[in-house]
């Protein structure tokens, strides 16, 4: 474990090595979350230390291969306790944005279970539907809705978080060819959702419209090396500016919506290992979970937003697209409220060019 402030390097080309503090898990880890706050009990299924006290310590949720959750205090480095349940990997974990010590968990078991952690970890509810590994899954902003994508089944859920009931399924977001679904996040004022997936040649990341089921833009990348990259993670920053983007040739990218180059990006490294992302609540920091079983954190940019998309992040936080739509507003005011004023399609270069990936 290294300890000391994240450190900040950047070459010349705009690429950078940034991790500083990590420890070992035991495990690969699959999925990553951060959370509100430790629990005031820290009795769960299986308790692996006392749960440190003090209204400062930070949660971290990591999912792992044998399909334990173990849950860990940030500032220490220590493990605070141990969920069980899961038959398989864990492959993504989402506390909700309400500040609730609920934790949502999708695993190749093909279910989503949702844990009480002030309760003991209790489980509230198990979701089933997917005809395969469940690869990820996210909680909108205002806590209604669950989104879920499927491996191998190309499926895109939309569940309630209330009723626990299945909403709907996205269709059209697979362009008609074989390709494996690895990741899904909802943008902070719940108005996208992006969701990413990879066929032998190229990997995407789909913008979707979870009220209307509209796809509104794309972002592709294309590659020599058939089979040799693929997209594993995707998430929101915290203000809803950039992407995170966990790549096989690339331990992290980070991309702003509506533009054709990457705003940071580390250095190539075809053994980068990377599997899943998590930004910090409060932004500037992200969490990178790897094959070696090891969490990686890195300084993230964070630009000052505008005051046009903060009017909009209030807006759509609490107003869907139906109830936009019915407003009479100027065509431009309402494509920029629903986010139409997305590019349609954005290709990015062949990873193999590399001018066209200088920041």
């Amino acid at each position: 474990m290294t300890d000391g402030a994240l450190a900040h390097r950047e070459d010349r080309d705009g690429d950078t090595d940034r991790a500083d503090k990590s420890f070992s898990c035991g495990q690969l880890v699959w999925g990553l979350a951060f959370g509100p706050r430790p629990p005031k009990s820290s009795a769960a299924a299986r308790p692996a230390q006392t749960a440190p006290k003090g209204k400062d310590n930070l949660l971290l949720a990591t999912g792992l291969e044998n399909g334990v959750i173990k849950i860990w205090n940030v500032l220490t480095g220590t493990a605070v306790f141990d969920l069980y349940g899961h038959e398989g990997v864990v492959r993504d974990l989402v506390f909700p944005q309400n500040g609730s010590l609920t934790l949502i968990s999708s695993s190749r078991d093909k279910t989503l279970r949702i844990w009480d952690l002030a309760h003991k970890g209790k489980k509230v509810q198990v979701l089933s539907g997917h005809k395969d590994w469940i690869s990820s899954c996210c909680v909108s902003s205002d806590c209604s809705m669950i989104a879920s994508v499927g491996r191998f089944d190309r499926m895109v859920c939309l569940w309630s978080l209330r009723s626990y009931t299945f909403i709907r399924n996205l269709t059209g977001g697979n362009h008609k060819t074989l390709c494996l679904m690895s990741s899904c996040d909802f943008s902070p004022d719940g108005a996208i959702l992006a969701t990413a997936a990879f066929s032998g040649s190229s990997w995407w990341i789909d913008l979707w419209d979870p009220y209307t089921a509209e796809k509104l833009a794309t972002l592709a990348d294309y590659f020599e090396d058939y089979g040799q990259n693929q997209i594993s993670a995707i998430q929101f920053s915290p203000d809803g500016l950039h992407l995170a983007i966990v790549t096989g040739d690339r331990a992290l990218r980070i991309w702003e919506p509506g533009e054709r180059r990457m705003t940071m990006q580390t250095k190539r490294d075809q053994v980068s290992n990377g599997l899943c992302c998590k930004y910090h609540p409060q932004g500037g920091v992200i969490a990178t979970g790897t094959r070696d079983g090891h969490v990686r954190f890195w300084r993230a940019p964070r630009p000052v937003p505008s005051l046009c998309h903060l009017c909009r992040s209030i807006l759509r936080h609490s107003v869907s697209t139906h109830h936009i739509e019915a407003l009479p507003l100027p065509r431009r005011i309402l494509e920029y409220l629903t986010y139409r004023n997305i590019p349609e399609r954005l290709k990015t270069c062949s990873s193999s060019d590399e001018e066209d990936w200088e920041s």
